[in-house]
């Protein structure tokens, strides 16, 4: 883990603040190349009506609109949740070069805690992983979230 990532991953946690600002899970996700962010995204599920809206996907479409070619290959992820499987066999597809992500998700992470996506030598395309950037942080907010939306529901 670098000075980079970290501030890379801040990035990705405002773009997961503006989620939960809006009524989404707080998920973000910024893709960096060549010391800039090429792409951002943030769960937009519920605003777009898309279950495919989660930040990863935004982001992968954001940066393959900057990019020459859909082959995002010099390209960094950083989310702030691992990503599902979904995301995880998208950036397969998109051939992001790194992932980097803060908390691992218990329930449906699939680089690391489910499944080895992006990691499998079966894979056409693997890529390099950091998790645990800004886990505190980036479990901070999930759990803020989910805490207001069980008070707000008389949940506790």
């Amino acid at each position: 883990m670098s000075e980079s990532d970290l501030a890379w991953m801040d990035a990705a946690l405002q773009e997961a603040e503006r989620a939960g600002a809006s009524g989404e899970v707080p998920v973000g996700c910024v893709i960096v190349a060549a010391g800039r962010v090429v792409g951002s995204g943030r769960n937009a599920r519920e605003l777009e009506g898309d279950p495919t809206a989660h930040a990863e996907l935004v982001a992968i479409r954001d940066a393959a609109r900057a990019f020459p070619s859909w082959r995002l290959s010099d390209a960094t992820a950083y989310v702030t949740l691992e990503p599902c499987a979904m995301c995880a066999g998208a950036l397969v597809h998109a051939r992001v070069a790194r992932v980097v992500y803060g908390c691992a998700d218990p329930k449906g992470g699939a680089i690391h805690t489910m499944f080895g996506i992006g990691l499998d030598p079966r894979l056409n395309h693997r890529f390099e992983v950091t998790g645990g950037v800004r886990e505190e942080e980036c479990r901070s907010v999930l759990q803020r979230f989910f805490g207001n939306l069980r008070r707000a529901s008389g949940g506790g």
